[in-house]
């Protein structure tokens, strides 16, 4: 505890003067990395448009209101192709993400070295590729439409659905794996018996809220061609129709409410 001395009695000090030089020396480097980093950033800023973004946000608002309530006739179907592009993709990702979670458990993987590398590969390349961007990747490959956008949620969740899966594989109690085990069953048996009961509630909380996930996904990939109620979302904004994207807003937000809803009422349930 570092003390100094004042009229001959000891004093505690928060800091000796060497950790307070460090102190600063860091606070000063912070300081620094940041001025540096606000340059890099505003390099080719206009910033005449910069201050003149206030007026231009409420000119488009002026003209974003009131909503062109006819035009609710229109997204049906669009919605429609946006909730069966999150569900349906949610449970390919589904599909796929459960054997490559048992490959990645250390509990449950046939291989430390082989397996389970491959399958954190195979997780870490699905969450590090962001669902807009596998749907413009397919679209090029398979052409635009609700077929491109199902299989770019389904990569997507493979990641985030597998990791959380095998996550909790390693957390289960190894003591029912044992007490199946000493009955002589074989590893499908102990699979299905000590292991599947224990993580089933969690993946069943996790399973919907990646669809909960995806269906807020599903609403923009429209934008790159893959289906959906983002292809009017683009068309509006094309032709700077307002009315229609506040339209579109307003299905949007109450799409993901009452998504969250449902996805909050099956968590409850299951847990």
């Amino acid at each position: 505890m570092p003390m100094a001395e004042v009229s001959g009695q000891p004093v505690w000090m928060h800091r000796t003067s060497g950790q307070r030089l460090v102190f600063w020396a860091v606070w000063l480097a912070v300081a620094a990395l940041t001025v540096f980093c606000w340059q890099v950033m505003t390099k080719d800023t206009i910033w005449y448009f910069v201050l003149d973004a206030p007026t231009q946000a409420a000119d488009i608002g002026s003209r974003m209101i009131p909503p062109r309530w006819s035009f609710m006739s229109k997204l049906w179907l669009p919605l429609w192709d946006t909730l069966n592009i999150a569900t349906l993709g949610t449970l390919m990702g589904i599909c796929l993400a459960v054997p490559v979670a048992f490959l990645a458990a250390r509990n449950t993987t046939p291989s430390l070295y082989i397996a389970r590398p491959i399958a954190l590969l195979i997780i870490v390349s699905s969450r590090s590729i962001n669902s807009l961007i596998w749907a413009l990747l397919l679209v090029s490959i398979i052409g635009p439409g609700i077929l491109a956008g199902i299989v770019a949620i389904g990569l997507r969740s493979i990641g985030f659905v597998a990791k959380l899966l095998y996550e909790a594989i390693e957390e289960i109690d190894e003591t029912q794996v044992e007490a199946v085990t000493a009955t002589g069953a074989t590893s499908a048996q102990v699979v299905n018996y000590a292991i599947v009961p224990q993580v089933l509630p969690a993946f069943a909380g996790i399973s919907v809220f990646r669809w909960d996930i995806n269906i807020r996904e599903s609403t923009i990939l429209g934008l790159v061609g893959a289906g959906g109620i983002g292809l009017q979302l683009q068309a509006s904004l094309n032709v700077l129709a307002w009315p229609q994207v506040t339209m579109i807003f307003i299905v949007i937000l109450g799409t993901v409410v009452l998504s969250e809803w449902v996805s909050a009422k099956v968590r409850h349930a299951i847990i």
